[in-house]
């Protein structure tokens, strides 16, 4: 997910939030904004019956009256065993900055299974708002986080989605029944201190992709870092 999320396990009803700044936004390995400062915010409710609401946004450093990205979110998660959970999730993107950032425009419904806050599956259908071909799509995502030392932990993620346009496609905001699925991933350090948390990642995603043109490139490394209250 590009944007920053909250916490959703919690033994009581209450109020979380998270601030940060990125070198980019990626969404599933594919560049959302031009490589420049991001600053991002998110702000969530959990109950202790385990729903969660949750708003997150984005904007570019140089440009903070125009917003990058926008989330919705409403969640669930249930406790399966002392190792495991559940949680299934209903989404709702919208990225108004760039006439070619509202290909990924969607809503997203997907569940996930959680191990220990170490290894996490995930299984997504969405379908996007705008343009004539409103086909759901899948993807599936694996995440996994291993604790090193001093606060360091190894961050690894790998997925596939179908593609939300043709690699053939001469303008990215085609929105033709994508051609097959496509790959990314990312390996990378992550570093955490009470409520900081500092991230580099190196970017992986399937070289067929059309770029979209010279500024909105993925970049081979992105870096975050956030504080939550």
């Amino acid at each position: 997910m590009a944007c920053l999320s909250t916490p959703l396990h919690a033994q009581s009803s209450s109020i979380s939030g998270t601030v940060g700044l990125s070198s980019q936004l990626v969404d599933r390995g594919l560049a959302v904004t031009p490589a420049t400062p991001i600053v991002q915010a998110a702000a969530a409710w959990t109950s202790a019956s385990g729903w969660s609401l949750g708003l997150s946004g984005a904007t570019e450093v140089r440009s903070p009256g125009h917003l990058s990205e926008a989330l919705g979110q409403v969640s669930h998660y249930w406790s399966l065993s002392s190792a495991w959970q559940m949680q299934a999730d209903l989404l709702y993107y919208d990225y108004p900055g760039d006439s070619r950032a509202r290909l990924f425009d969607r809503t997203e419904t997907g569940v996930s299974w959680i191990y220990r806050d170490i290894l996490s599956f995930g299984l997504s259908a969405f379908t996007l708002t705008h343009g004539n071909h409103h086909d759901p799509r899948g993807a599936a995502d694996v995440d996994f986080h291993w604790p090193l030392v001093r606060h360091f932990s190894l961050s690894l993620g790998a997925g596939v989605a179908q593609r939300l346009f043709s690699p053939y496609d001469s303008y990215a905001y085609s929105t033709r029944p994508g051609a097959g699925v496509y790959g990314y991933g990312h390996a990378g350090l992550l570093w955490s201190y009470g409520a900081w948390r500092v991230e580099l990642d190196r970017i992986a995603t399937d070289p067929v992709i059309p770029r979209y043109g010279r500024n909105l490139v993925t970049q081979p490394w992105v870096g975050t870092v956030s504080w939550s209250f």
